[in-house]
């Protein structure tokens, strides 16, 4: 499969796929606030969709959606005194008396409209002379602050159209990193940094898919070696973008995969590696008959799941997990202090797979995946990879290491129906 068909039909599988749906609950918190602030049925004046849905950049299965109403200017007198968390309450009750089944909260700076399988949150701004936009923010006493969506948008646009398009695709391409990868990124520091990257370098101001494979590459190779940092500037508002946590470790693996990728050029191997770094959404390679017809005769079933077959992904916070490694008379030790060490596990061990940290609020779910690998796994007919619920208190799952193999162990926070989080284990049993 050439290089160029292999992104594009990446990119094809990206897009979202929900669009009428987000598109019809725009539409009804738009019109009840617009009934509740200016007596009309609107479903879509005074409104904007900012956010990666808002910039063209969001992917499928996006879950966390952004969107700013515009309040008359005649209600400013009414709210600017200390009134930032009235004015949410207004918001929340309009939209709660319009559609009284939805679940509606107020959340600091926002209200939060909670569906099945995504949420929007809606900020109520007042416009000013500039276009930019003052918004409540309730914490500590309340107060009024400014942002600057239509830059970005305008800035986004801007450099599209000069870069040959390759900014959007790139920031959706590592939307599809992230979230394979449980990279805690907010879409806005994506797009920034897939900004920045590409506006250092004129590589790829006139390449199109052929050159997705070196772009990326580039691109990892460039996150890798950003210093630490606590924010980055917008593009376009130059407003403050938090890091919510570094990303440089997991940039550096990604870069690694990209160059054993690049090496497999357009051989059968190619796609899967891809797949490492980008997930399932990248095209498997095609098959042919004679694999085909092997596969059907093949003594192990090949039975992983895909928690992406389950669920949207859209990961927005950190999670941890580790394995206590231990036998009956021997002390528990931590798999990753081992792994760091460059030690495997023996054969005959207990293992707890445990979470160690996790930034999700309550309340979540939490779901597992252990894969077997290796000629062992085949043999047994033991390959596994379902997606299964702990089976020890405090969301933890207890395994034993039975036999030989780069075994791995996955784990998913599932918050109102999306996953939030993620991490994986290698587990190397000799």
């Amino acid at each position: 499969m050439k290089i160029g068909e292999m992104f594009s039909e990446f990119l094809n599988r990206l897009k979202v796929d929900n669009a009428e749906q987000i598109s019809l609950r725009y539409g009804e918190i738009t019109a009840s606030l617009n009934k509740r602030f200016r007596d009309t049925d609107s479903k879509t004046a005074n409104r904007l969709q900012v956010g990666s849905y808002g910039r063209w950049t969001a992917i499928k299965g996006i879950s966390d959606l952004d969107m700013l109403y515009i309040m008359p200017a005649s209600q400013w007198q009414t709210y600017r005194d200390d009134k930032q968390s009235q004015l949410l309450t207004d918001v929340k009750d309009a939209i709660k008396a319009r559609y009284p089944k939805s679940r509606v909260r107020v959340d600091r700076l926002v209200v939060t409209v909670t569906y099945a399988n995504f949420h929007v949150e809606v900020q109520p701004v007042f416009e000013l002379d500039d276009g930019s936009f003052k918004y409540p923010d309730t914490y500590d006493g309340g107060s009024w602050k400014v942002t600057k969506p239509r830059e970005e948008i305008a800035a986004m646009k801007e450099f599209v159209d000069q870069k040959n398009s390759n900014l959007r695709q790139l920031c959706k391409m590592s939307r599809a990193w992230k979230n394979k990868h449980g990279v805690v990124m907010g879409g806005l520091l994506v797009d920034t940094l897939a900004h920045n990257y590409l506006n250092s370098t004129s590589d790829y101001d006139d390449k199109g898919f052929t050159y997705y494979d070196w772009m990326a590459r580039d691109f990892f190779g460039y996150l890798k070696n950003q210093p630490d940092r606590d924010h980055y500037k917008a593009l376009g508002s130059g407003q403050n973008v938090k890091v919510k946590k570094q990303f440089q470790r997991k940039a550096k693996t990604a870069y690694n995969l990209c160059l054993k990728a690049i090496e497999a050029g357009e051989t059968d191997a190619a796609n899967d590696k891809w797949k490492r770094v980008f997930g399932r959404r990248f095209p498997a390679k095609p098959v042919q008959v004679e694999e085909a017809a092997a596969k059907a005769i093949q003594s192990w079933r090949d039975t992983e799941q895909y928690i992406e077959d389950h669920y949207p992904v859209d990961i927005r916070f950190n999670l941890t997990i580790d394995c206590d490694v231990y036998t009956d008379q021997s002390p528990r030790r931590s798999l990753l202090t081992m792994l760091l060490k460059g030690f495997g596990i023996s054969s005959n061990r207990k293992l707890i797979f445990k979470i160690t940290e996790c930034a999700v609020p309550e309340p979540f779910i939490v779901k597992w995946k252990v894969l077997n690998r290796g000629e062992q796994a085949k043999k047994r007919d033991c390959i596994r990879g379902d997606i299964i619920d702990p089976n020890e208190h405090s969301n933890r799952r207890k395994e034993t290491a039975n036999f030989s193999g780069n075994h791995v162990v996955e784990c998913y926070v599932v918050q109102n129906g999306v996953v939030v989080a993620r991490d994986e284990i290698e587990v190397p049993i000799m």
